[in-house]
């Protein structure tokens, strides 16, 4: 095989997260972006230490997984929820089985038999983001402003997401408005490369029980605009929720991401509230909280049942965002130290242990790294929650150190888990048992649950 040769082939499986497995002529062939049974045509266009992968060209056959129609007019060249077209059992099978193919590879020499919880699917299959960023942009190069996601594949490209099912529909009202607002003013988007125009993305954010919303236009600071139009316009939409929020934020930094520089409040505040498991949350603006907030009532009672009794202890709960598990923990233990590296995250944290009366939680603001050196209390159980890169190979020998007897581990992505694994195992560790949580159906992501004990215990 040689670079720039095209084939065809089906996909045998799919690996964690999205990489299609197709054989030709014995040899292994990775392509991302399709599903199980579908017979492609793909492009040769990676060739190093033995590993060979291609790039999707088109799809000849579809999969007998694909029983279902489209439900958005911008799939499959949109690159947000790759798997609506198969059924939802079938969603979780496959993931369920790239998990378990994973833990089976990292636990196979010195493990031994753990007990496998299987799959939670999510209480609802659309509509269940509770968080979404969309991007200004166009469709084709000087096409019409479009407003929503990037194409497959593409980092220039946007759809225009009027009719995303990933968000409650109140969410697509008001990008309609703010998209047919900013073509009637003619206003320019940002170009990355060049580092020159005006819209930048639109944020988003609705209670999923409490139907309160956040809308944040984010901007560079290159023009001025009045968005009172805009925010008259915003506020007369018929909604099923109710806007409590909107933000003009300006961001000047030549990555794209979305962050703040200055940001004004066009009307009322830069916070929502959202319940979870009897608990409420105070949510602003670049807070971390769960996307699927159903899902995570899912997620955290089998974290809560995974913890077990901690009676009288002391409970450290590192990458804590804005310290849902730590409050959850709470009220059953000693003390509950949560230690989170964006500020924001950690006031919104003690605001909410505060607003769901919790004198015993206590958290910090910090590299997980350089916090564990400064805090002299000791846990009796550990619960992480890093970011999808895993935890920072400097952080773990730190943990390690601590020699709890137990350790719950969240992972929202299950190759970080894996690698991550194999030093808890070396360092007398065992996994006693596991399950996945389906937060975002349709996708190519899971969350992952592991209950870690040490060996003597």
């Amino acid at each position: 095989m040689k670079k720039g040769e095209i084939y065809e082939g089906i996909i045998q499986k799919v690996d964690f997260p999205n990489k299609g497995c197709i054989y030709i002529e014995d040899q292994k062939v990775t392509v991302k972006n399709g599903i199980p049974g579908q017979k492609i045509r793909f492009i040769i266009n990676k060739k190093r230490s033995g590993r060979v992968e291609g790039r999707l060209l088109e799809v000849l056959e579809k999969s007998p997984l694909e029983t279902r129609e489209p439900v958005c007019s911008i799939f499959p060249a949109c690159g947000g929820c790759m798997y609506q077209t198969m059924a939802y059992e079938d969603q979780l099978n496959m993931k369920e089985q790239q998990v378990r193919e994973l833990l089976g590879q990292a636990l196979a020499d010195s493990n031994g038999d753990y007990q496998w919880d299987g799959i939670y699917g999510s209480p609802t299959e659309f509509a269940y983001r509770n968080k979404m960023e969309f991007s200004f942009g166009d469709e084709y190069k000087d096409g019409p402003l479009s407003l929503g996601l990037h194409k497959k594949g593409s980092t220039y490209d946007v759809l225009t997401a009027r009719d995303c099912k990933l968000v409650h529909g109140d969410m697509t009202k008001i990008l309609t408005c703010v998209l047919e607002y900013c073509r009637t003013q003619k206003l320019p988007y940002y170009k990355k490369m060049q580092h020159i125009g005006y819209l930048r993305h639109l944020l988003l954010r609705r209670g999923v029980t409490t139907g309160e919303i956040l809308v944040h236009i984010i901007t560079t600071s290159q023009e001025e605009h009045d968005f009172t139009l805009l925010k008259d316009q915003l506020l007369e939409l018929p909604l099923d929720g109710g806007i409590v929020g909107i933000m003009h934020i300006i961001n000047d930094s030549l990555s794209d991401v979305v962050r703040s520089d200055e940001t004004k409040i066009l009307y009322g505040q830069d916070y929502f509230y959202e319940n979870l498991l009897g608990l409420k949350f105070k949510i602003s603006t670049f807070s971390f909280f769960q996307p699927n907030t159903l899902a995570a009532e899912v997620l955290y009672s089998i974290v809560r049942d995974y913890i077990g009794d901690t009676k009288d202890m002391e409970v450290f709960d590192l990458y804590s965002g804005t310290g849902t598990i730590a409050q959850l923990a709470a009220p059953v233990a000693k003390e509950v130290i949560g230690v989170e590296i964006v500020e924001e995250a950690v006031e919104a944290a003690r605001e909410n242990a505060a607003l769901n009366g919790l004198d015993n939680c206590r958290f910090i603001a910090g590299d997980v790294l350089k916090v564990l050196d400064e805090v002299p209390e000791k846990p009796d159980v550990i619960i992480l929650d890093p970011p999808r890169d895993g935890i920072h190979p400097k952080a773990l020998p730190k943990i390690l150190a601590y020699n709890v007897d137990r350790i719950i581990y969240i992972s929202c992505k299950a190759t970080s888990l894996a690698r991550d694994l194999l030093a808890f195992l070396q360092a007398g560790y065992r996994v006693e048992k596991a399950c996945c949580v389906d937060q975002f159906c349709s996708t190519v992501h899971i969350e992952t649950v592991v209950r870690l004990q040490r060996k003597h215990t």
